[in-house]
């Protein structure tokens, strides 16, 4: 059973220096009357409906509210943590950062988990989940399944099972929980998309990766709610360097020389791939999108010298893969697992192609920015070069709220024709989204409004040729719609376009 005591938490909070006072019946403390010291609590929550006298409770969010806390001594609770005082008949650590003190409580809550896995955190403007997968998919077979994944996409704690995940990096509390579960489950390694708002909220504070791996960057995820600015949004996923242990970093991308200067500046050791001669590993893509190989610069990196083919298309991924190729040779796993497991590797909702005679291609994606939706264009353009790109698309209401232009921007760069529809508006209007979207498109290409994201895939593949591509992106595998703060059915886009293209 995992416990903590008061005396425990006092400790712990003042080492950190976040502990401002503590209360007990309304008078003010910095350390614990002693008949305090031996309370222990056998849950962690911050959820007022799920407490009990057992519960430690964490007053956190900007929508928190005092009543939720009163709502939480009903159930028994006894004591909450807070960054500022409440007039209640509890006792409460007050805390300079409430995010902080959830991570750390957690971490020894649960008899510090990270200490007992070997993590691999990965970031990236896209390309993580897929990533992920390569990676999860490799080690698996290097350990026997002894991996457990944390992914925006699905949660695996024993090896096995997989779960649909709700955060791409979740809340402290869960975090903990989960790897304290996967340890239980005798796992030895976990694969971790690590996003900037894990960092912007504190949910991995404190935890370091044994190895951290930066794909890409490009601008999303800036809204009043998220990242106010690029720069803002760029230090977060930077701030995975100075918490790992070693980094693998793509030479290709925008902003490669402050992220290799980061790494120099906290002595962390980086090793980089790329298509340049200058990167220690080379990649040489092949006509066949699902082939590359790879020639090594460094002597001790020539084990992944070879010829690579993978079950998914797209040069974009051969990053991805690499990147999990270097994971491999950093952990002193042969990369000739990776020969065996990346044809086989399917990353749910990335580049599902659905192919019928005498009918379009169609690519199912997840790409829902600037440089995943140009890299599905480009793509498609390779495949077809003799007919039209059509991309199906639309953006989130109420966040990432520069992805409307940024998307405007990629469909202007590779699309020949474009409908816009719905894709979780939640409280906004979906036509006003997409009518923002349009304004901002450059080219002269035909470009139609439809907010029946279902019509809309309909009637865009009623008006391709079996010469053309059809890419719909956004939804990927997701089976709901997020309306007005709640998730409706969806029928899903694979199974919208394979039931249209099987009857017509």
């Amino acid at each position: 059973m995992y416990q903590l005591d008061l005396e425990t938490i006092q400790t712990i909070l003042q080492q950190h220096d976040l502990l401002k006072e503590i209360i007990v019946d309304k008078n003010w403390h910095f350390t614990l009357p002693i008949e305090q010291k031996n309370q222990t609590f056998t849950k962690l929550s911050y959820d007022s409906r799920q407490v009990d006298n057992q519960t430690l409770f964490f007053c956190k969010g900007a929508g928190f509210k005092e009543e939720f806390l009163a709502q939480a001594m009903t159930n028994g609770l006894t004591t909450y943590i807070a960054q500022s005082p409440y007039e209640v008949q509890a006792l409460g650590f007050i805390v300079t950062d409430i995010r902080k003190a959830m991570a750390l409580l957690a971490q020894e809550f649960y008899q510090h988990p990270e200490k007992k896995l070997t993590k691999i955190g990965i970031t990236g403007t896209k390309g993580k989940t897929t990533a992920a997968y390569f990676l999860k998919d490799s080690l698996a077979k290097a350990t026997n399944n002894k991996v457990a994944l944390f992914s925006s996409e699905e949660t695996c704690l024993d090896g096995h099972t997989y779960t649909r995940s709700h955060l791409t990096t979740p809340e402290a509390l869960e975090l903990y929980a989960q790897m304290a579960q996967a340890v239980e489950n005798q796992v030895t390694h976990l694969v971790m998309e690590v996003s900037s708002q894990a960092y912007k909220t504190k949910r991995v504070y404190n935890l370091t990766f044994e190895i951290g791996v930066f794909l890409n960057i490009g601008t999303d995820h800036i809204s009043p709610v998220e990242h106010p600015t690029f720069d803002d949004y760029l230090y977060c996923k930077r701030q995975l360097i100075q918490n790992s242990q070693k980094m693998i970093l793509n030479q290709d991308m925008d902003y490669f020389n402050l992220l290799a200067d980061t790494s120099t500046h906290y002595h962390v050791p980086y090793v980089t791939f790329g298509r340049t001669q200058t990167a220690m590993v080379q990649i040489t893509d092949h006509k066949d999108t699902r082939n590359f190989d790879l020639q090594a610069n460094e002597l001790d990196l020539t084990k992944l010298e070879g010829s690579y083919h993978l079950g998914i298309l797209g040069t974009f991924n051969h990053d991805n893969a690499v990147a999990a190729l270097l994971v491999l040779q950093l952990l002193d796993f042969n990369p000739e697992i990776a020969q065996q497991t990346l044809p086989k590797t399917v990353i749910p909702g990335r580049m599902h192609v659905i192919e019928r005679p005498e009918q379009p291609l169609v690519l199912v994606d997840f790409a829902h920015n600037y440089l995943s939706i140009h890299a599905i264009g480009e793509l498609a353009h390779q495949l077809r070069p003799n007919g039209r790109v059509l991309i199906l698309t639309g953006s989130t209401g109420g966040k990432a709220l520069g992805r409307r232009s940024d998307i405007a921007k990629a469909l202007s760069e590779v699309a020949d024709e474009a409908m816009l529809t719905s894709d979780d508006p939640d409280f906004e209007d979906p036509f006003a989204i997409a009518t923002e979207i349009k304004k901002q498109i450059t080219s002269d290409i035909p470009v139609t409004i439809e907010i029946d994201r279902q019509k809309a895939i309909e009637t865009l593949l009623e008006k391709a040729t079996v010469h053309d591509i059809v890419a719909i992106c956004g939804k990927g595998t997701e089976q709901s719609m997020k309306i007005n703060g709640r998730g409706e059915p969806y029928a899903g886009d694979i199974a919208i376009a394979t039931a249209f293209l099987n009857v017509n």
